[in-house]
């Protein structure tokens, strides 16, 4: 069945063609599909399109319909083109031509456009959750090693002494920043296009403010040509938020890969995190944050897919953006996974606690050195240049005791007031406004027992 199919067929082949992967795709719209027809039918009912008798019926069926949702039962049967197809179809087989009455006022181009800023919505709130997680088990390892010293780096050549509280906060103190992107894409994503129809409203004196309220949006898309102009462009902005956290990650899989070398031997994965050679019995490959620096990387190039999808298109619908799906709606899974697996190897990881005992770090000291004549009064250029040439001829004994007391050093981590940022980026999400938004629109209509 085809919501549009009058007294012709289409032929296969071009059926086959333009279809697509759209079923496979729906799937994952499948319950926010449910939740826009129940805000929906609401408010059709109170502009008289649907009668007081028939909207508890319609929100029963449909409450039905999203529990198979939930499940994961649902299906997109053979013959039926999309989601919205499936459930008006699920909803005529039970209620007859009622029905057939949930279309009104909507096309399927805004139907899909509140499925995706539903979905989408959630997925943010899970990638949020995951990142502080996260966020919380770096902050953690950074306070449990905040004493303990290993190098720092610029290019590649040993520099100064870090540690490894400044190396886990670093990257928590990332997601943070992190965090002003997911906010931005959140608040973008959770306004409402449901009532744009086809891009041009309709002539039903559509209240869409109500829809607004019961699905948990902020606001709306106002300017309805907007609404549909937003297709892609909000993919875009979220891709981009994705893309700037896998950034983090991936950065960090990369040290954590070379920390974790004999070469290095800065950290020790746990050995039931690593995988083994079919040849070399000794290895203990860090597979983990390979796939991890792999799929964060892919990740980086999801907004210029969608960017090459949508960058030429003028206002209205195109066909084009049915492909932007195929390359969005999994990319949170993947983006959960990595979070999660980070977190879970992070919490176990061990780091050595005497590295720069070594000699070969002696000149890491350098500075400290040069700092410390410096303050005693000698001109700061004479201080580099005696320093220097003692450590050319061999003379450079260093002062492991090194004391560093400024805001972000390595004996001010300032992780309280990192842990601040986050929580004050945190706050401003009110996930709490959309969970009761939807279960209150889950609950509408239920018999009074």
């Amino acid at each position: 069945m085809k919501l549009w199919e009058k007294d012709y067929s289409i032929n296969k082949e071009i059926e086959r063609f333009t279809v697509g992967r759209d079923r496979e795709m729906d799937l994952y719209l499948a319950k926010y599909d449910v939740l826009g027809s129940m805000a929906h039918v609401t408010m059709l009912n109170t502009i008289g399109l649907i009668t007081d008798e028939e909207l508890p019926l319609l929100l029963k069926e449909l409450r039905e319909i999203y529990t198979v949702c939930e499940k994961g039962d649902f299906v997109i049967e053979d013959d039926i083109e999309d989601v919205h197809s499936q459930v008006e179809l699920m909803l005529t087989r039970r209620l007859g031509d009622m029905g057939k009455k949930i279309h009104s006022g909507r096309s399927r181009n805004d139907q899909v456009l509140v499925d995706l800023k539903l979905f989408t919505r959630e997925r943010l709130r899970e990638t949020v959750e995951e990142t502080r997680s996260l966020f919380d088990e770096l902050i953690k390892k950074s306070e449990q090693h905040k004493e303990t010293l290993m190098p720092g780096y610029t290019h590649l050549q040993i520099a100064m002494p870090s540690s490894f509280g400044l190396w886990f906060g670093a990257y928590a103190e990332s997601l943070a920043d992190d965090m002003l992107f997911l906010k931005a894409a959140y608040s973008m994503t959770n306004r409402n296009p449901l009532g744009s129809a086809a891009g041009y409203g309709s002539s039903f004196p559509l209240n869409r403010q109500l829809t607004t309220d019961l699905l948990g949006f902020d606001t709306m898309n106002y300017n309805v040509v907007y609404a549909q102009m937003g297709r892609g462009k909000m993919e875009r902005n979220v891709a981009f938020a994705l893309a700037t956290v896998a950034g983090t990650v991936a950065k960090m899989a990369f040290d954590a890969c070379l920390f974790n070398s004999q070469n290095f031997a800065f950290v020790k994965l746990p050995k039931e995190c690593t995988t083994g050679s079919s040849i070399m019995p000794h290895k203990k490959n860090p597979d983990v944050f390979e796939l991890i620096r792999a799929k964060c990387n892919k990740l980086q190039g999801l907004p210029q897919q969608v960017t090459l999808i949508m960058n030429n298109l003028p206002c209205g619908y195109f066909r084009d953006l049915q492909i932007i799906k195929e390359v969005f709606l999994p990319a949170f899974e993947e983006m959960k996974d990595c979070l999660q697996m980070a977190a879970y190897i992070i919490n176990r990881m061990e780091v050595k606690d005497d590295i720069l005992e070594n000699r070969m770090y002696d000149a890491i000291f350098s500075v400290e050195e040069v700092n410390r004549l410096a303050y005693a009064g000698m001109p700061f250029r004479d201080a580099y240049k005696k320093v220097g040439m003692d450590i050319e001829a061999g003379r450079f004994t260093p002062d492991r005791n090194i004391h560093h007391t400024h805001e972000g050093s390595i004996g001010n981590l300032c992780n309280d007031r990192i842990t601040h940022l986050m929580d004050s980026i945190m706050a401003t999400f009110h996930f709490e406004r959309v969970e009761e938004a939807e279960k209150k629109l889950l609950e509408s209509g239920e018999e009074k027992k």
